[in-house]
């Protein structure tokens, strides 16, 4: 199996941003973004994802979460990108549902190289802790757009916004761990084009 693991950094005016992933790992993981709940969320990511994932982010969360939760998804799609390379032998489409209580979100995902990015549905609640609700749907579009994934999410429903951002978090983890997985069966890239 090849070394899939990276390192990014990302510095702006707003944050500044110290990240590694390795996509085949345990689910370890060591995050303190600022943000009590995004640091949950980035942790049931990697956990579900089997990711080993360590974000630091020293960011203006005396202004809000925004650039905090942004900022992170941009390096994490950054890493993805890298660590993937010319993505040969991966799976690359992946189809996920997960409940959690009265919740359920779905993510379907194309690790194709052309980043687009759909979300159907709302959250119950504006906020849960320090973070929006909101801002699940920004990190999926951040990590989408800086990762190249065609990326289709869906909070199908629920009436706490904390289970449906966790279901979000853990469905787009899990679509991620599978369509990014090796397949024995595959040496070139799953393209009818040779190219992603």
């Amino acid at each position: 199996m090849s070394d899939r693991t990276v390192a990014v950094s990302r510095e702006t005016a707003e944050t500044d941003v110290d990240l590694t992933l390795a996509i085949d790992g345990d689910g370890d993981s060591e995050v303190d973004t600022g943000v009590g709940f995004f640091d949950h969320m980035l942790t049931a990511f990697a956990t579900h994802g089997l990711f080993d994932l360590t974000v630091r982010c020293d960011g203006d969360t005396h202004v809000d979460d925004h650039h905090t939760v942004e900022d992170v998804g941009i390096a994490l799609g950054e890493a993805f990108a890298e660590a993937l390379g010319d993505k040969r032998g991966i799976r690359r489409y992946a189809d996920r549902r997960v409940p959690l209580d009265e919740a359920v979100a779905g993510v379907v995902v194309d690790v194709s190289g052309r980043p687009y990015f759909e979300f159907v549905g709302e959250f119950s609640q504006e906020e849960v802790g320090e973070m929006a609700s909101d801002m699940a749907r920004h990190f999926a579009y951040s990590l989408a757009m800086n990762a190249g994934l065609t990326l289709h999410a869906e909070v199908e429903r629920g009436v706490n916004a904390h289970h449906e951002v966790e279901a979000l978090f853990k469905a787009l983890a899990r679509a991620l761990d599978d369509a990014t997985r090796l397949d024995e069966r595959r040496s070139d890239t799953p393209s009818t084009k040779g190219d992603l």
